[in-house]
């Protein structure tokens, strides 16, 4: 027969709702990060890692990451913010996320790109892109890229750092209430640097594509 005490144990362990502590724990710890990861700027460098968003609403990611470098960026609205991107269930490339990654949204409403290069390591063999480098560069209008690593020289005009992402309006996108973001009027990036899961845009113009299989990458 069950005593007060077994009763007071049992609780503890699972908690009010029966669900387990760890697992409870665990809710807890995504939410904490997808309230509270920052977007950076600092010495020139952009870095962010985030939590959910966008791009997961609109298709399962390959889970593939692909790495994407321009000699410059230059955008016209731009937001950031968190997301978590998901895989297909069961995908063979959901390693131990649980087919999840955690990213940073980059939002633009027009960018130009020069010196464009996009990678994907297929194992010992990288599909190559190229374009934008024989004097026109590349154009996209509403453009989103889901980063877990975005480097570069970077310089914004009238940006605002730490509002709520699903007010935001500068490039039309919005994440989800409570989560931290910033954007900014304008956004020029020097040495661009980006290890992307997935990106979106409304047109994309690639003057001078090379499509190529190559053992290196960008």
């Amino acid at each position: 027969m069950a005593t007060s005490e077994d009763a007071a144990r049992t609780t503890e362990s699972t908690g009010a709702t029966g669900a387990p502590a760890e697992s409870r724990g665990r809710v807890r710890l995504r939410r904490t990060a997808l309230m509270a990861v920052p977007a950076v700027v600092a010495g020139g460098l952009l870095m962010a890692l985030t939590a959910q968003g966008v791009l997961a609403a609109q298709f399962a990611i390959s889970g593939m990451p692909f790495t994407v470098t321009a000699d410059s960026l230059d955008g016209i609205g731009f937001e950031q913010f968190g997301s978590l991107d998901h895989m297909i269930e069961n995908s063979p490339n959901e390693g131990d996320t649980g087919g999840q990654v955690l990213v940073a949204v980059s939002a633009i409403k027009e960018a130009s790109l020069t010196k464009l290069c996009q990678s994907v390591d297929l194992g010992g063999i990288n599909l190559l892109i190229k374009a934008g480098d024989a004097g026109t560069p590349v154009t996209a209008t509403d453009l989103t890229t889901d980063s877990d690593l975005l480097s570069g020289d970077a310089e914004f005009k009238n940006i605002e750092i730490g509002g709520d992402a699903s007010t935001y309006t500068k490039a039309g996108v919005q994440g989800l209430p409570g989560v931290f973001g910033q954007q900014a009027d304008t956004v020029k990036i020097n040495n661009l640097r980006q290890h992307n899961y997935a990106t979106t845009a409304g047109a994309f113009k690639l003057p001078h594509l090379r499509l190529s299989f190559s053992s290196e990458g960008c």
